[in-house]
């Protein structure tokens, strides 16, 4: 299917606002930025900025999550046989975010925006925490329980609160091996 004009069109402009963003974050800091100063160096109107990204600062540099949903049910639903639900999921986040070793320089720029500023980094979970009644309807479907069983919807919330409680760590990819290593054995009680 062939996208419209128009659709490119908004592509280019969503595009356009999170390029500015991110240099400007970069370049003075995400308090020091104001949204009029984001759509000045995009080149639109403060009404266009908000037509795109109604949540506004916080929202320009990110997605709407959409894909995330996908990504995180597709991990689930296609791992290979006798890969576990757990075991998929640490290899996906692992692939992503603060946890992908090998990120290209503008995406580890902007990856390393989000984890050093508190209001980027909630918007982020906000998005991440958006993700969990997909999660958890994939992996209920792949364990046979219900979406609403209370250990579905917790696993799914334990794991979409990762990035966020590993993202910051110094080492965010041994941070997010020992919350999924937790996660597999349970907490261990000292002898």
């Amino acid at each position: 299917m062939t996208t419209g004009r128009r659709e490119r069109k908004k592509v280019q402009t969503r595009r356009a606002l999170a390029e500015a963003a991110v240099r400007l974050f970069a370049e003075h800091g995400y308090d020091g930025v104001t949204v009029a100063q984001i759509a000045d160096e995009a080149d639109v109107s403060v009404a266009t900025l908000f037509a795109h990204v109604p949540d506004g600062k916080d929202a320009l540099i990110f997605d709407d999550g959409d894909e995330r949903h996908v990504w995180l049910a597709t991990a689930v639903r296609d791992r290979p046989a006798g890969q576990s639900v757990l075991e998929a999921l640490r290899r996906c986040l692992a692939a992503r975010g603060p946890f992908a070793a090998a990120l290209p320089p503008e995406q580890r720029r902007k990856r390393d925006l989000i984890v050093r500023t508190p209001a980027l980094r909630e918007y982020s979970r906000r998005l991440w925490i958006a993700a969990e009644r997909p999660l958890a309807e994939a992996i209920a479907a792949a364990t046979g329980r219900e979406a609403a069983d209370m250990t579905v919807r917790a696993l799914a919330r334990y794991v979409l609160e990762i990035p966020e409680l590993a993202g910051a760590e110094p080492d965010p990819r041994a941070a997010l091996d020992a919350v999924f290593d937790l996660l597999e054995s349970g907490w261990p009680e000292p002898a």
